[in-house]
């Protein structure tokens, strides 16, 4: 009998301590890097089992419909998107917090044209059919190109594309350029007939964000804290093993590992916390997007949802 009440009190101990099942689905992109990488390796699965957390994946092609996907309620977690795409996601009052930032790769995006084509400077721009994905960061920098050559979105003709589509309209000839980021650059900036006309350089930074549903970052504040850990650490692993790195996405990217490894050269994969000293070129991007009429009203990016680890809360800014 006293055995008995001994494994039944066992039993009770275990199951106060066991916790509380969470479930986290995360959405990510074939351009989301670190994400993959803790994928791949389960990584992620392995940090999270003390907190009871199992992992659901959703890739996405582009950022803007894996933030349609966080607004929602599809998605718990949105890994890396570009800097552009809150942006979008603010105008469609979406709920979500920023739980970290990758420092800036302007390198990592760039305006592709035809090697002996007529594209060799900004205004030649003017009056050409241009392939971009619509929010994404490469958007900005197509904007910030026209802006810089004294041009406006009027004054090219844009197909909005994703970047499958996107290529596959610039290697058949149906648009003059095509604006893209990594890995998509590397795949073909070193083709025979390709020229880089443009990257980011002096004209975005292209920082990458990671978001979280409100709710669930208000929920599950050490689930958020742990995922953020292990980018930081996928980034410093990622930087001090190009080689392994190029090797492990390879086969999941569809890539050689020299194109990989090329293409994450371009990018910092540097994770940090959302200060507002590296914050200031959201709103210049909202602006942005808004003169050029494809945000309905003006976006306060100060207003956006951003993550207070200290609090462990999250917490709005000006509402």
């Amino acid at each position: 009998m006293l055995a008995s009440l001994l494994v039944m009190s066992d039993v009770h101990a275990q199951s106060a301590a066991a916790p509380t099942p969470i479930k986290l689905r995360i959405g990510y992109q074939k351009s989301s890097t670190l994400i993959t990488i803790l994928k791949a390796r389960g990584s992620l699965e392995q940090a999270l089992a003390p907190l009871g957390v199992s992992i659901t994946w959703n890739e996405f092609a582009s950022g803007l419909p894996l933030t349609e996907a966080l607004n929602a309620d599809a998605v718990d977690l949105s890994a890396d998107v570009a800097d552009t795409v809150p942006v979008f996601a603010q105008a469609a009052h979406a709920r979500f917090v920023y739980v970290a930032q990758e420092a800036p790769s302007p390198g990592a995006q760039a305006i592709i044209v035809k090697r002996d084509g007529p594209l060799h400077t900004l205004a030649d721009l003017k009056g050409q059919r241009i392939a971009v994905t619509k929010a994404a960061g490469s958007h900005y920098l197509l904007l910030a190109a026209l802006a810089k050559a004294g041009l406006t979105p009027a004054d090219v003709h844009i197909s909005y594309l994703t970047p499958a589509d996107g290529r596959a309209a610039f290697e058949r000839g149906s648009v003059d350029a095509w604006v893209t980021w990594d890995p998509y650059v590397a795949a073909v900036d070193k083709a025979p007939d390709v020229r880089i006309l443009a990257n980011g350089d002096g004209l975005a930074s292209y920082q990458r964000y990671y978001l979280a549903s409100t709710s669930f970052a208000t929920a599950h504040p050490e689930v958020i804290g742990t995922v953020v850990a292990q980018l930081t650490s996928a980034g410093e692993w990622t930087r001090a093993h190009p080689d392994d790195a190029a090797k492990l996405l390879a086969p999941i990217w569809g890539l050689d590992a020299a194109t990989i490894e090329r293409a994450n050269d371009r990018r910092s994969y540097a994770v940090r916390p959302v200060d507002a000293h590296v914050f200031a070129e959201q709103q210049k991007i909202a602006d942005t997007f808004y003169h050029a009429g494809l945000l309905p009203a003006p976006v306060d990016t100060s207003a956006a949802l951003r993550w207070n680890f200290t609090a462990k809360r999250a917490e709005a800014i000006g509402g």
